[in-house]
């Protein structure tokens, strides 16, 4: 099968696709022929070699596709069926993948739309989650209008939290599609949200790692309402929590966002497509940033 994979780290140019062995799925595992691969940030900083260490790589831990071979104790699902989901041995961005964690693909998705959704809205998801988000918070994200934001936006509303969000002015009227208040983000941006919620905030959630963590911290009463996905060094420094996929998925949103679409409380991201061949330019548009829409390889 072909296959993405670098044998080097450094630029967009040493991405290559090879001829790889199909992989073979394990217990309570699926194989999917992929129809569409999720791209994002953990790619390019996987390549770059600030991930892991061992050459060469495969690239990719999202996907869609139509189930092919079903490793034992896999009953929930039968050959021909379309799921989404994980590809834990981060090698989705091929023809063939095992997914160790998927859901039936909502009947309104094509698989491009299915392929975007698992990372943003698993990170925004465990976030919330760690956060504590119920009925009545006031909830500040910063980052808001990106696809793991936009998530987060969406599942904070749908809990019955008020969201105040931040955004360029361009994203604005995005942020108020998805029913949060939008915020400009830059200096002063304390001030701005208190015209909005003179007290502060309940909560805090940081997904553009943009250096406003003891803003945050002002506005939501102390560092522990507050966490961070996307500033390590920040958390550290400040002593707000940071999340990531080691400390508790919530792999269970996979069965729970075809409901949220479905009632109108989810909107699927705009989806911006490469085939698999131009996966180096798809990292180069992406690691460019500026492109308010999810990158999706399509074998």
């Amino acid at each position: 099968m072909r296959a993405a994979r670098f044998s080097s780290f450094g630029g967009p140019e040493v991405l290559e696709i090879v001829e790889l062995p199909e992989p073979h799925p394990g217990p309570g595992q699926v194989r999917v022929a992929v129809r569409a691969a999720g791209i994002g940030a953990s790619d390019w900083h996987k390549r770059a070699g600030q991930m892991d260490q061992d050459l060469p790589q495969t690239l990719g831990y999202e996907a869609a596709g139509v189930v092919d071979e079903l490793g034992a104790d896999v009953a929930d699902v039968a050959i021909g069926d379309r799921v989404f989901g994980f590809c834990t041995d981060g090698a989705a961005q091929a023809e063939s993948a095992v997914l160790s964690y998927y859901a039936p693909m909502p009947a309104t998705l094509d698989f491009t739309e299915a392929a975007s959704l698992p990372a943003a809205a698993e990170t925004a998801a465990r976030a919330l989650d760690q956060l504590g988000v119920q009925r009545g918070n006031t909830v500040l994200i910063n980052g808001a209008s990106g696809n793991i934001g936009s998530a987060a936006v969406q599942f904070a509303v749908a809990r019955g939290a008020r969201v105040i969000g931040t955004a360029s002015a361009a994203n604005h009227d995005h942020l108020r599609s998805l029913g949060a208040e939008p915020v400009t983000y830059g200096p002063g941006l304390v001030e701005r949200v208190r015209e909005l919620a003179p007290d502060g905030v309940d909560l805090a959630l940081d997904v553009a790692g943009s250096g406003v963590l003891p803003e945050l911290i002002e506005l939501a009463g102390g560092a522990d309402h507050v966490l961070t996905v996307a500033d390590f060094a920040g958390a550290q420094k400040y002593g707000v929590r940071f999340s990531k996929g080691d400390t508790g998925r919530a792999l269970y949103v996979l069965d729970e966002i075809g409901g949220l679409i479905e009632s109108g409380q989810f909107t699927v991201p705009a989806v911006r497509t490469f085939p698999l061949d131009e996966i180096a330019e798809a990292h180069r548009v992406g690691e460019a940033g500026g492109v308010h829409a999810k990158i999706v390889l399509v074998p």
